[in-house]
């Protein structure tokens, strides 16, 4: 319980700062409303589900997540309470203990999506991919979501992935697979995490 609710705190006071810095004392009162709504859900998530153990491993996790990561915990408990919102539901024995927030519903049927330390959609088939993108974004903090938009614009715009990439097995064909086939498995963050565990989308 204790994990959840010095979360909660935390992201009210991460809500409450942002808001200052954008809108004065009225900015600050508005942070600390949204960080309190996105907080306290995100704090019963880590509570109900156990997300993190009350050992060394789970203590140093909590803390990288509220800290140096908090960003990337922040968003991905927006992206939690999204998930709630349209009726999906915590896998609390994949959650626990873990160090993640697994929800059971994804975004979409064939991809499982992970924000912060928030993972949907996941299978024991893709779980280690998905847990690529959670250390991504505890080795590099605020840099992480930054980062990979960045990628993601760039691979866009300037297609550099087509001078590698397998167009016999995965040709761009159609507009979509320029997306689904092309710029998504290229982008630094999915290309090693798919080295790791999975095959990209053909």
């Amino acid at each position: 319980m204790i994990f959840g609710i010095l979360s909660a705190a935390i992201q009210v006071a991460l809500g409450a700062v942002l808001g200052l810095l954008a809108g004065g004392p009225v900015g600050l009162l508005i942070g600390a409303v949204v960080g309190l709504l996105v907080g306290a859900v995100f704090g019963w998530a880590v509570t109900s589900a156990g997300v993190y153990a009350a050992d060394a491993r789970g203590i140093f996790l909590f803390v990288v997540d509220h800290t140096w990561s908090l960003l990337n915990t922040a968003v991905g408990a927006i992206y939690l309470a999204v998930h709630l919102i349209f009726g999906h539901s915590l896998d609390r024995p994949t959650s626990s203990a873990s160090g993640r927030v697994s929800v059971v519903e994804g975004v979409s049927p064939r991809y499982a999506t992970t924000i912060g330390t928030v993972c949907a959609g996941s299978s024991s088939g893709i779980q280690r991919h998905e847990d690529v993108h959670i250390f991504q974004g505890r080795l590099l903090g605020p840099l992480y979501i930054p980062l990979v938009l960045a990628n993601y614009v760039l691979f866009t715009i300037a297609p550099i992935w087509l001078l590698y990439h397998d167009h016999t097995n995965a040709p761009i064909n159609r507009f979509t697979r320029y997306f689904e086939i092309g710029v998504y498995p290229h982008v630094w963050n999915e290309a090693i995490a798919y080295r790791i565990q999975g095959t990209p989308p053909r």
